[in-house]
């Protein structure tokens, strides 16, 4: 389930890329088949653990992809990167975690080439407004690591313009899954057991898992208007075509 449009990103064979909160590693190992040169970080090393199960796991499945990977452990706002050595940088429901989202947002322009893209992914405003409304245990501080703030739309590219980047795309993604976590959070959102959250989740695994017609039509119907997920693409100023550096690592 990619939050991100690869296209929009256009990220091209043999690439470097990061995914920077890297989770199970989604979106990494689509840019992986892609051909990309994948660094996938994040602070918590069990989810870099899944990434490398990931990756096991689609091999062992006959999956190939072009690419390689790497996981790295690090800090948001201070990333383990020299400067300007990704091409490319997906940072998928990250910055509503992180306190300091500007200075997170300064690290991943520093890393980023002159003429590199940033695809950020946050909480949608509305459907996020609803969820905080219905459960204080769905957010910060109830919620140990969970969200802390709420993003408007023109909140979000001020903060990117701010930090020296262009926004040039936008749009929204899983409409689906808005009325998911509504649910959740109204019977409580550790009740993993409910009947109806349960019974939900099969539906959104269904929708995953064999993309039926009737659920990619819903979900691109609700997504502009409901989307769970806001994604914003920005280009950082000047030109790419910079010497590649040996190792991405500082």
């Amino acid at each position: 389930m990619l939050t991100v449009d690869y296209n929009r990103l256009g990220l091209k064979p043999g690439e470097q890329l990061l995914d920077l909160g890297c989770g199970f590693g989604r979106h990494a190992y689509e840019a992986a088949r892609l051909g990309a040169h994948v660094v996938a970080c994040d602070l918590a090393s069990t989810e870099l653990a899944q990434v490398r199960a990931t990756f096991a796991a689609m091999s062992e499945a006959g999956e190939r992809y072009r690419g390689t990977c790497q996981t790295v452990r690090g800090d948001a706002t201070r990333l383990p990167f020299a400067d300007r050595v990704f091409d490319r940088i997906i940072a998928s429901e990250v910055l509503e975690h992180v306190h300091s989202d500007e200075q997170a947002l300064t690290e991943l322009a520093r890393v980023l080439r002159p003429g590199g893209v940033l695809a950020v992914t946050v909480p949608t405003w509305l459907p996020e407004k609803i969820c905080w409304a219905l459960s204080d245990e769905y957010h910060a501080p109830r919620a140990v690591g969970g969200h802390v703030r709420i993003y408007r739309h023109g909140q979000l590219r001020g903060r990117l313009r701010c930090a020296g980047l262009t926004p040039f795309s936008s749009h929204h993604a899983h409409g689906l899954h808005s009325p998911y976590w509504w649910l959740r959070c109204a019977v409580g959102p550790n009740n993993d057991n409910h009947r109806l959250v349960a019974a939900y989740r099969r539906l959104l695994e269904w929708d995953i898992v064999d993309q039926p017609r009737i659920t990619r039509i819903a979900d691109r119907v609700l997504s502009p208007v409901l989307g769970k997920s806001l994604v914003l693409y920005s280009r950082k100023s000047g030109s790419s075509h910079l010497k590649e550096a040996k190792s991405v690592a500082a």
